[in-house]
């Protein structure tokens, strides 16, 4: 009960926090709410079952083209094509998860990042139909989400929010679930999991689609809330930035990617005000993190001090 109390009062700080904040800071939340539930897709995967991947991007972009392509080419309102985008993030990760899990380590981490270099590829060189790297940007009525309008900050905010709740429960709620086990189980000792009789391959598969989902409801949500998709969203960099969060936050910890979206968003607001090569901050992060804190901020809390920090 414990636990659930305190992601509801997270919930709740992200309200009042809402209220008070200056209209630059709120807006901004409103991506980090996003971008939260895309790292909680890397985390179902990465931080519970170990599956380490560099080709996120291509489920996030599914998701946002996905949504995307529906609202502007076919006309579909926002929130079936919000839907399909989550759908189309879960059947992506499910067709490079039955080819990619037949490797380990870092072969699957390389196999993950061609498959994401592939959508990116395919991005451009179709850019006829989805703008290529230029993108394509969503008019007003196109982002009309249950009668709101997603141009004004303050209805963005309220289904940025709502989205981010439902995925925090939803995931809360997995992670404490039989199947929770299974994936703490694939990362800790795959091979005793077989000798009881699981299915690795089929609960990694699972495991992946559900990540996937995560993903590209992140990416449906970015495209509809923010009125943009562009090729940019499938490339390494936003592979690279959900493990970022993920590390930085604590990694098979339920509130860490909120946290690490948080402060890496901010460290980048920031760097790009003084370079144009913040890349290399990001990078001298991901170095320092995988050296130093490689459990990341809330998961040292939660060895130190925080045993019961799900």
């Amino acid at each position: 009960m414990k636990i659930w109390i305190l992601h509801i009062a997270v919930l709740l700080a992200l309200v009042l926090a809402q209220l008070v904040l200056p209209p630059y800071h709120a807006n901004n939340l409103s991506r980090i709410l996003v971008l939260a539930v895309f790292a909680m897709g890397y985390n179902i995967s990465f931080g519970y079952a170990g599956l380490l991947s560099l080709g996120h991007a291509l489920l996030f972009a599914a998701g946002m083209y996905g949504a995307g392509m529906l609202v502007h080419h076919a006309g579909m309102p926002a929130l079936p094509a919000l839907i399909a985008g989550g759908l189309a993030g879960g059947a992506m990760a499910g067709l490079v998860g039955l080819l990619a899990l037949r490797t380990a380590g870092v072969s699957f981490m390389i196999v993950t990042l061609m498959f994401a270099q592939v959508g990116f590829l395919s991005i451009l060189y179709f850019n006829g139909v989805t703008g290529g790297d230029e993108g394509i940007a969503l008019t007003g009525p196109q982002r009309q989400i249950l009668g709101l309008d997603m141009t004004q900050d303050t209805p963005r905010f309220w289904v940025a929010l709502i989205l981010f709740a439902i995925a925090l429960l939803v995931k809360l709620a997995l992670v404490q679930s039989r199947f929770g086990r299974l994936m703490l189980a694939m990362r800790e000792n795959e091979e005793r999991s077989r000798m009881l009789g699981l299915n690795p391959f089929g609960i990694k598969l699972k495991i992946l689609v559900i990540s996937g989902v995560f993903s590209g409801v992140a990416g449906a949500a970015y495209a509809l809330l923010f009125g943009y998709l562009g090729g940019s969203f499938a490339s390494v960099q936003y592979s690279i930035l959900p493990m970022l969060y993920v590390l930085l936050g604590g990694a098979g910890t339920v509130l860490g990617p909120l946290l690490g979206a948080g402060l890496m968003f901010y460290l980048v607001d920031f760097t790009s005000g003084l370079t144009s090569a913040y890349l290399m901050v990001v990078g001298a992060a991901l170095v320092v993190l995988v050296l130093f804190a490689p459990k990341g901020i809330l998961g040292t809390l939660r060895e130190r001090w925080l045993p019961w920090l799900p």
